[in-house]
Parts: C-alpha cells; sequence; structure tokens
C-alpha cells in the first residue's frame, strides 16, 4: 500500500513539473528574458510552438548535457535550461567542467561506447576525429533521417558563420555550433594614441606606433614599452603578456594555429593545404594524412614551426610581466585587467565580457565612464606567412551527438541544443556571452547600438577578415591522442632543458609514431574508415624544403616592423 500511494505522489509530482510546460510558459520567456532578438516577438513564438509540439514524446524526461566553463555556458546552465525545461517539460542537467575534463569525457564515451552525457559542447578541433572514426551521429543525414521529427524547421543552418569548420571531408556536418570566439591582437589604444609616445617610438625604430602587421613591429613594440617606457602614470609597464605553465592548456596555446601565426602552413582556408597549421600533411583530394615531420612532408619541425616556439619563449622571458611564464591560460588572460600590459600578440574574444567589465569591478582598462581604453584587431604575421593563409585561430564549441546515446535521450538532447542555438534565444544570448554564431545576430542594430563599448569585437565579426581565423581541421585525424603530445614538448622548451629545434624534433617525431599506430590499427580493422594515416617514407629534409610551398625553407626572420593606424582599419571593414 506504501509503495502505490509514494508512486501516486511521484506521478503526481511529475504531473505537477510538467504540467504547465507550453506556450503561456513560452510567452513569459519570450517577454522577460529573449529580447532582443533577430525575430519578431510573433516569430518567436512561432519558433517556441514547435518546440512545445516536438518535445511531448519527451515530457518528463531528464537529460545530461557538457559543456566547458565560459560565460556563454554558464548562461545556458542557469538560465537557458530552466527555460527549456518550463517550456518543453524536458529537464537538462547542463553540467559545467573545464576543456580538458570535457575532451576526456568525449574520449571516454568513444572508447567505452558508454552513454556518460546525451550530448556534448565540444570543440570543433574534434571534426578529423569525429568525422574519420565514424562514433558521432552524422548530423546531416540524422536532420534528413531519423532526428527529422525533432529537427526545428526555422534552424536555418547556413546562418551559422561557423558550419565550414564542422564539416568533415565528405561535405556533412558532423556538430552544430554553439559558441564561437578567436584568438585577436588586443592594445591599449589610449597609450598607442599618446603624442609622445608616438614620437619616441618613431624616433626609435624609424615607422608609426600602430597595430602591428607582422612579428618584427609586435617585438619592436614589446620592447619599446618594456625596455625604454617601462612607467605610465607611475605605473611599471610591459609590452607583452602570455603564460608557459606546464599544463595542457600550454598544448592548446600552440596546436591554436601560433605555428600558421607563424606562417608554418600552406595556403587554405579554413585550414592549409596540403600542410595545415599543426604541420601536418595531407594531400589534396585525400583523407590520409601522411606526416608532420619535415621528413616526411609535414612542417611540425620545419624553419617556421621553431621560429614560432623560439619567439613564444623568448617574448616570454623578455617583455611579460614576472610570474607569467608560470601562468595558465586562465590567469594569463584576465590578468590584462591590471591595466600594465600595452599589448598581447595572442587574446581570446572569449575575455571581451570581463574585460569591459566596470572599473568598480577592479577593471583598470576603462574609463569612468565604462568605455574600453583597448582595441582588439587582426593578428600580426610572422615572416614565413603568405596571403591566402589563416592568421590565426577560432575556438567553435559545438554540439555533439554520439551514437552510442539513446535515440530517445539523444532526439531530446537535440531539441535543447537546437533551442540553446535558435535564432528566438541568441541574440540575447551573445549580449551575455560575446560569442558570435549567426550572422543575423552579427549585423542586429542591438550589436550596433552596443560596438563602441566593445572594443572591436562587432567590426572584427562583421569583417571579410574574419574568414582567416579558423579551428583545428580535418589534417589532425584523432585531436584527443595528439594534442595531448604537444604541451611537454613546449614545456621543455620554457623550462630550458630543450631548443626549439630538439623540441619540435621530439613533438614531430612523437607526432608521426601516434599516427604510426593509428595507421596500424586503421588498415587491421577499419579503425578510421579508411581515412587514417599513410605516413610517407622519410627522406632527406632538404628534398622537402626544396618544394613549393610547406615545409618552408628558412627565410629572414626579421624583415622591418610594418604598423597601420587602427581607426584607418576599422574604416576599411566597414566599407
Amino acid at each position: 500500500m506504501f509503495k502505490k500511494i509514494a508512486l501516486i505522489a511521484a506521478v503526481a509530482t511529475l504531473g505537477a513539473q510538467t504540467a504547465h510546460a507550453g506556450m503561456a510558459e513560452a510567452k513569459k520567456w519570450v517577454d522577460n528574458e529573449f529580447q532582443p532578438s533577430v525575430l519578431s516577438k510573433d516569430e518567436q513564438m512561432k519558433e517556441m510552438e514547435w518546440f512545445v509540439n516536438a518535445a511531448k514524446p519527451f515530457v518528463g524526461m531528464e537529460i545530461n548535457v557538457l559543456s566547458e566553463t565560459i560565460p556563454t555556458h554558464e548562461y545556458e546552465s542557469k538560465t537557458l535550461a530552466k527555460a527549456f525545461e518550463e517550456i518543453t517539460g524536458i529537464k537538462v542537467n547542463h553540467q559545467l567542467l573545464g576543456e580538458g575534463e570535457v575532451v576526456q569525457a568525449v574520449q571516454t564515451q568513444m572508447q567505452t561506447k558508454r552513454n556518460l552525457y546525451d550530448a556534448y559542447i565540444n570543440d570543433s578541433d574534434l571534426i578529423g576525429t569525429h568525422s574519420r572514426l565514424q562514433l558521432a551521429v552524422n548530423l546531416t543525414d540524422w536532420m534528413n533521417g531519423e532526428g527529422k521529427d525533432v529537427t526545428n524547421p526555422m534552424l536555418d543552418v547556413n546562418d551559422f558563420i561557423g558550419k565550414s569548420f564542422t564539416t568533415g571531408p565528405d561535405g556533412k556536418l558532423y556538430q552544430l555550433p554553439d559558441q564561437q570566439f578567436a584568438n585577436l591582437y588586443w592594445f591599449r589604444k589610449d597609450w598607442f594614441d599618446r603624442p609622445d609616445l608616438q614620437k619616441r617610438f618613431k624616433d626609435m625604430y624609424g615607422y608609426d606606433l600602430g597595430v602591428p602587421v607582422n612579428w618584427s613591429a609586435y617585438e619592436d613594440i614589446a620592447e619599446f614599452f618594456s625596455v625604454h617606457v617601462k612607467e605610465i602614470d607611475g605605473v611599471r609597464v610591459y609590452g607583452h603578456m602570455d603564460y608557459g605553465k606546464r599544463a595542457p592548456d600550454l598544448g592548446w596555446r600552440m596546436t591554436d594555429a601560433w605555428l600558421s601565426m607563424a606562417g608554418a602552413g600552406d595556403k587554405g582556408l579554413p585550414n592549409g593545404v596540403p600542410v595545415d597549421e599543426w604541420g601536418i600533411r595531407m594531400e589534396k583530394g585525400s583523407c590520409n594524412p601522411v606526416g608532420a615531420s619535415v621528413t616526411r612532408g609535414g612542417a611540425a619541425n620545419g624553419p617556421a614551426a621553431v621560429y614560432a616556439i623560439r619567439k613564444w619563449d623568448e617574448w616570454l622571458r623578455k617583455y611579460a610581466p614576472p610570474g607569467a611564464a608560470s601562468y595558465d591560460f586562465y590567469q594569463s588572460l584576465p590578468a590584462l585587467s591590471q591595466g600594465n600590459v600595452a599589448q598581447q600578440i595572442f587574446w581570446y574574444t572569449a575575455f571581451t565580457a570581463s574585460m569591459v567589465a566596470p572599473k568598480s569591478a577592479g577593471n583598470n582598462t576603462v574609463d569612468d565612464s565604462g568605455k574600453p581604453l583597448w582595441r582588439m584587431a587582426p593578428s600580426p604575421h610572422g615572416p614565413y606567412w603568405e596571403k591566402g593563409q589563416k592568421l590565426g585561430y577560432q575556438d567553435a564549441g559545438s554540439w555533439t551527438l554520439f551514437k552510442s546515446t539513446p535515440v530517445d535521450r539523444r532526439k531530446a538532447a537535440w531539441l535543447y541544443a537546437q533551442f540553446v542555438v535558435s535564432k528566438t534565444v541568441d541574440t540575447k544570448k551573445s549580449h551575455v556571452g560575446l560569442t558570435f554564431i549567426r550572422d543575423s545576430t552579427i549585423r542586429h542594430q542591438s550589436f550596433t547600438d552596443r560596438a563602441p563599448n566593445l572594443g572591436g569585437l562587432v567590426e572584427f565579426y562583421r569583417s571579410p577578415d574574419r574568414v582567416l581565423w579558423s579551428p583545428t581541421g580535418i589534417n589532425v585525424p584523432d585531436y584527443p591522442k595528439l594534442a595531448q603530445i604537444w604541451w611537454q614538448q613546449i614545456g621543455d622548451v620554457n623550462s630550458g632543458a630543450f631548443t626549439p629545434q630538439e623540441a619540435m624534433d621530439r613533438l614531430a617525431g612523437e607526432m608521426d609514431a601516434v599516427m604510426a599506430r593509428m595507421q596500424a590499427a586503421d588498415e587491421r580493422a577499419g579503425t578510421y574508415g579508411g581515412c587514417g594515416p599513410r605516413l610517407n617514407e622519410e627522406r632527406d629534409a632538404a628534398y622537402w624544403l626544396a618544394q613549393p610551398g610547406a615545409p618552408k625553407a628558412k627565410v629572414n626572420e626579421k624583415p622591418k616592423g610594418e604598423t597601420v593606424n587602427y581607426d584607418e582599419l576599422v574604416k576599411r571593414w566597414k566599407n
């Protein structure tokens, strides 16, 4: 009898939780939270009506999803998950963990084929992995087949600016972008605009103080502020900021296109062909990587890559504030708000929200009215870079479904994924996290109005230049296996244990060794769908360095510095 009463009570509780899900709740959220929007309120309600109806078979279900901890995902976890439950009757536990832990969970689910989470927001850097292992759901086929009944007719996939990042070699979509941010150049415009500093810089270096176009100019500006200016308004200042702590995010610091900024890869967008920014070679029209070492036609240990690592280490030692070498990713970027750094070559736009915080919150890089004293601009490039190459990294955290997830749970999770990227909520979400995914959102009037307070973010994302920043691409056959190799080798440079050349030789060799094991698994069991590595036989490095494109032979690594006026740059973007 007690069990029967408990069961009745449980059913009643479930009914109380779900009975009010529907259009009345949708209207409340549309009116009170989901503004502004690129849609009219009537259009928003039409989209919400579709969600209400599509969710009916799953009312009362509880699903689990995972993403990394950034403001955009915090908003989803705290606010949008609640809205989704109230509107659809589906409860979402949206868990937040560090990026490394998310990658580990994804890797574990792929290896064990056990359903740990019903959906993930993981970086599109894994596109080469997902498209080869075929453990992730092919979204193109899913939306037109088994998942058609739960695919939003207003989704508008072509509106997503990162669509090319999540498309595999087969032309199919494997992930749906949820947030994006680029690594750009950051600088103190108020300092750069000072006539006394402009004159002093030009007298010393022979050209104008401005946004550096190349690494030579960046280096000169770093030296100028750290060694010659030293102090501004009573504060000790520095010309550079970075990080060097031996941890996994030190590896991401480099795989996030640092080598391609120096010019290590080939021309091609979103990634170099045949050699990408990791230095991995994959011939055009093929899906089989053939090597990372120069002796196999790769560029991971070529002159450009070694130059890139040497400059990272050298600038960190010479021009960054004391202690920067012991910082990790999460410590170095917010450190700019202290107000003692003139520029940063590798700054992520994900930190825009914190960098426009008011002075009262301890942010020393805004004025008394809250306007930023800083600006963001395109990344400067190294001496090996050529026009037509990518110029930096763009993180594209993207929804990923796995075949190991039961279909009903996968469908419910797909509804939530589409909800948090829908046109109904995306404009508001973008105002919170400032991580744009939709072209329509970027061009909304509300961002035109807000642009003066965002330091160039809106102008950048509206510019044609934005396509030059892209994530890891399809040349990387297994991101989790290869990414973990990087940080230890790079850490050995910072510690002084190895020279940049020695470290990159070891790195390229280890990458080839790991890819050799992938090749064996693919040839034996089809692990990578026939698209695993097929390593080239080694031959003298001189042969490859003499061929067109990457790997590139050594060049003059200190050409004359070149800068551009920031205001003129923005005018060019707008026109």
